[in-house]
């Protein structure tokens, strides 16, 4: 029986919506859970500091886990040190990137916004996606910090100012043309956690795409044919630095399956 586990890293909670995609279409996979919450929040920091923690802290939590697979479930991680986690490391990493290209396939106005954190917005891998993936759309960009603590908030089981969503939203469509953006990608994987609440503070109706449900294919296809436990087991949530914040989050990482926690 391999009972190696898949690996999810994030800076905090939003890998979370990464996970439930995986763990619908593998529900037998082991898992290990990763929250650097010694670092939160990635989207503010500098390249230079990401580039620098996440190859190395990868490092340590492949040599200490042994997964087969390690997901890097966090946009802001993936555009900036994907291909240096991919050179230092001996197995298979996914990435997480905006879903452009999805996006681009469903728009019908040919405008898109895309909304991650100040870091992922304004990397050149999004003026690739953009140019390789939407050629023929306006692509809108808007950073914002305060939804990733909005989707952490929300986790943790406080309440949010649904005020707070339509004036992050507004830095979408109060941009030139922003009034005919009908998708929105979820360029942060905290974002899909607070669907509900951007839908409901949308001045009109947009479609959210992110790419949970692709990543979860991409597991599927690169451990095809590998052994999976009968029964995924505990799942295991570590996080960098302990407190009272990351006790609290217990309940909610337990409807994820991951039940039992750890300190790195």
């Amino acid at each position: 029986m391999d009972m190696r586990p898949v690996l999810f890293f994030d800076s905090g909670v939003g890998g979370l919506s990464v996970l439930a995609a995986a763990r619908a279409l593998l529900p037998q996979m082991p898992v290990v859970y990763v929250a650097d919450s010694a670092g939160f929040p990635y989207g503010t920091k500098s390249e230079a500091e990401i580039a620098a923690r996440v190859p190395a802290l990868l490092g340590r939590l492949a040599e200490r886990y042994r997964p087969r697979l390690i997901v890097i479930a966090c946009n802001t991680a993936s555009t900036i040190a994907l291909a240096a986690v991919r050179s230092a490391l001996d197995l298979p990493v996914v990435g997480t990137v905006p879903a452009i290209k999805p996006a681009a396939l469903v728009s019908k106005t040919r405008v898109i916004g895309v909304l991650g954190t100040d870091a992922t917005v304004r990397q050149p891998y999004v003026d690739d996606l953009a140019r390789r993936f939407a050629g023929d759309c306006t692509v809108l960009r808007h950073g914002s910090s305060e939804l990733v603590e909005l989707a952490e908030a929300k986790l943790h089981g406080q309440p949010t100012d649904p005020a707070r969503y339509a004036a992050i939203l507004d830095g979408l469509f109060g941009q030139d043309g922003g009034a005919r953006i009908d998708t929105i990608v979820n360029a942060c994987t905290h974002f899909p956690l607070v669907a509900e609440e951007l839908a409901a503070a949308a001045p009109h109706p947009v479609t959210f795409v992110d790419g949970s449900a692709g990543i979860a294919r991409r597991i599927a296809f690169l451990t095809a044919g590998q052994d999976w436990p009968e029964t995924p087991g505990d799942g295991r949530a570590v996080f960098t630095a302990r407190d009272a914040k990351s006790d609290a989050l217990a309940p909610a990482l337990e409807r994820f399956g991951l039940t039992r926690g750890e300190t790195l």
